[in-house]
């Protein structure tokens, strides 16, 4: 191999299956203000901008909308009660560690970009065993931006040790697009993640199905990356 690219994962809906434990922590809101849970299936979608984006989207399931000082506080509630069950039922999707273990013996680098709090996306990743796999993880409080803001990806791939032009995004939703789009590089989207609008519809340059087709996908992009530099 003549080449080391860095490969950038969102988290959530990518990398793993949060929704079960982050939509627990939502209905454990809602129920303290009086409201009823949100289904896991509609609920699944609402995921990807962050804890306040979520309850705001759980809030307006049921035609609700609180005041900021409220919001604050329904937020600091979903951090608490989310940090202390962050990997109850939160896994690693299929196949991913495969894929993780075959970019690493080709030498590559891996990182988190997410719209996640850092603490809480390194708690997360320490807890199910897979922090020590990448050289950066990246949250939406760790440079002051998010996702699909290029700041974001360009400090993560710089934190990892890679450089821009020989990176990929690999992500489940539409700031992750956003973000390649705005950084430059490729993108593959993932089908199994959380998103309002169908990842197909956002056009990635590679779309799969299953972390198993990861590696094949990255390569060939890689090959295009290379031949573009020569």
């Amino acid at each position: 191999m003549t080449s080391s690219y860095t490969l950038v994962f969102d988290l959530d809906g990518t990398l793993v299956d949060t929704a079960p434990d982050l939509i627990t922590a939502l209905n454990y809101v809602l129920d303290r203000e009086g409201l009823p849970p949100v289904p896991m299936a509609s609920a699944r979608n609402m995921i990807g901008a962050g804890a306040r984006k979520l309850i705001e989207r759980g809030l307006e399931a049921e035609g609700r909308t609180v005041r900021p000082t409220d919001m604050d506080r329904m937020t600091a509630d979903f951090i608490g009660y989310y940090a202390e069950h962050i990997a109850v039922e939160s896994r690693p999707f299929e196949g991913l560690e495969g894929a993780l273990d075959h970019f690493a013996a080709q030498g590559h680098r891996l990182a988190v970009c997410t719209n996640k709090l850092e603490w809480l996306s390194r708690r997360l990743l320490d807890q199910l065993g897979l922090s020590r796999r990448f050289a950066a993880i990246c949250g939406a409080d760790t440079f002051g931006v998010q996702k699909p803001d290029p700041t974001i990806f360009r400090e993560t791939v710089a934190r990892a040790g890679g450089n821009v032009k020989s990176s990929i995004m690999v992500g489940d939703a539409g700031t992750d697009i956003g973000v390649a789009r705005r950084a430059g590089v490729p993108v593959i989207g993932v089908s199994f993640g959380y998103t309002d609008v169908p990842i197909a519809e956002l056009k990635p340059d590679r779309l799969i199905h299953h972390m198993r087709d990861l590696p094949a996908a990255a390569s060939s992009l890689m090959t295009g990356l290379s031949s573009s530099s020569n």
